[in-house]
């Protein structure tokens, strides 16, 4: 009798217990291990690998399936009546194409996209003491102009947009050069303030951002970046710096400039963030490291949740560096990932900071078309970049069709860790005259499960760890 007692007096908790849970699970208070959040919350890092200089068709103009070059493309060559067809480049070196704000403005020709070797040969290499100045070109760099490469010369890039996921519609958030782009990634803007540390004298700059009125040399950035956000948010980050050279002068403007140095203590095209005052304000330039670090913390599964990680001239891919160099970068990068804990939570975007005067066919959507409403003081996007996710939530093979720019990194990780808040000046403490907030405008949504590249569903892919030297393709020697 006691035992039958007992019996149900257990069969009586139980159904209290039940009926708590459900109470629970039904009000959404618990939410059952099965329909736990699997999607944007799967990712705890996202890498941002920042190259230079490739327009999409240059490095993937050919590849299956993408929004390549047309068949039978030919650019009206300058001063003739000629035009120079669209060719396979083996060169494993290039020389320099003019890439600033007005040639930009010139390649576009509005719309037509026919500037590109007009602005290679009108820029006098006379004044080209070196290949890097942006408004500079080598002689005979006019014939680079319709070259493209592919899996011959660049192996490793193929292999991953064949293996993750590769877009076709990635445009620079600015037409203009290096410093500009590198603003861009991670403040959605290029400015230049009238006045020194005060954000709401801030106005647009294509051609020398962040001048100091009356100090020549000198850069302050005063609008808010990202890292504001990420900071009051207790979201980690780092900005991995190569230590070397810059590729490209600091002032787009200049006729030639000396190299200049590249290291984390100071600020540089590649590096602007140690020149935001939000950035000093909030004690962050520690945040600012070598890239070895990068290396050692992704084997230690100790990577920050954001990574922004950039070259030295020798290994960007910017002319005249060799493209082996810049391939066995990214790929010692993308392989310590892998090899490392953190890789089944990770997305590495890998995308190239602007064109660099190589020809790309598709006009860049204006402001207008993208719904910007402040048109006069925003330039819209420039022309259209190289880039790739590669993850283990990547669909494999995928090309996403949609259009983005730069724009969209931050919004993905201002939905990944910040519950989708936005630099905007009205909201995030720190107000600054920007002419609009970038990120509402991304056409394109990286977390669409349709149209994206992700599939948060699948379980974590293994890794793909390639050479970090591979070997050409054969019959292909380079040049």
């Amino acid at each position: 009798m006691q035992r039958a007692f007992r019996w149900r007096g257990l069969v009586a908790s139980a159904a209290i217990v039940i009926a708590v849970m459900t109470t629970l699970l039904t009000t959404g208070l618990v939410t059952p291990a099965s329909s736990q959040p699997s999607g944007l919350g799967v990712i705890k890092h996202v890498i941002v690998i920042m190259q230079e200089n490739r327009s999409f068709d240059d490095y993937f103009g050919t590849f299956p399936g993408a929004d390549g070059i047309p068949p039978g493309t030919c650019l009206p060559a300058a001063s003739t009546r000629d035009c120079v067809p669209s060719f396979h480049d083996p060169s494993d070196r290039n020389t320099g194409l003019p890439h600033g704000y007005t040639s930009a403005l010139a390649d576009i020709d509005g719309g037509k996209m026919d500037g590109f070797i007009g602005q290679a040969v009108g820029t006098s290499a006379t004044a080209c003491l070196l290949a890097h100045d942006p408004t500079c070109t080598l002689p005979d760099a006019g014939t680079e102009v319709t070259g493209y490469h592919d899996q011959h010369e660049i192996a490793n890039y193929w292999d991953y947009a064949q293996q993750f996921a590769l877009f076709d519609h990635m445009y620079e958030p600015a037409p203009s050069y290096t410093l500009p782009a590198h603003l861009y990634l991670v403040s959605n803007w290029s400015a230049t303030c009238n006045k020194a540390g005060d954000p709401e004298s801030c106005q647009t700059d294509m051609v020398g951002p962040g001048q100091v009125p009356g100090v020549p040399k000198a850069k302050q950035y005063a609008w808010t970046d990202i890292t504001w956000l990420l900071h009051n948010a207790g979201v980690s980050w780092n900005y991995f710096v190569a230590p070397g050279t810059e590729p490209d002068c600091t002032n787009s403007s200049d006729a030639y400039c000396v190299p200049v140095d590249q290291k984390i203590g100071s600020q540089s095209i590649f590096n602007p963030l140690p020149e935001f005052n939000d950035v000093q304000e909030t004690g962050q330039l520690g945040n600012i490291q070598t890239a070895d670090n990068f290396l050692s913390e992704a084997q230690n599964g100790t990577l920050p949740n954001v990574s922004w990680v950039v070259p030295s001239n020798t290994n960007s891919d910017h002319p005249d560096a060799l493209l082996s160099r810049g391939q066995s970068w990214v790929t010692s990068l993308v392989n310590a990932v892998m090899d490392g804990p953190d890789w089944d939570s990770s997305a590495i975007f890998l995308v190239w900071d602007d064109w660099g005067g190589f020809y790309d066919h598709k006009p860049p959507p204006t402001p207008s078309q993208l719904g910007i409403p402040g048109t006069a003081d925003d330039p819209g996007y420039g022309i259209r970049v190289a880039a790739m996710v590669i993850s283990p939530f990547a669909k494999q093979g995928f090309i996403d069709h949609q259009t983005y720019s730069f724009d969209a990194f931050n919004k993905f990780i201002e939905d990944v860790f910040l519950s989708g808040q936005r630099l905007d000046p009205t909201t995030d403490g720190r107000p600054d005259s920007r002419p609009d907030v970038r990120e509402d405008f991304v056409p394109g949504d990286l977390a669409d499960p349709v149209l994206g590249p992700f599939d948060f569903t699948q379980s974590p892919r293994a890794p793909h760890l390639l050479p970090v030297y591979p070997l050409p393709a054969p019959g292909e020697t380079g040049a």
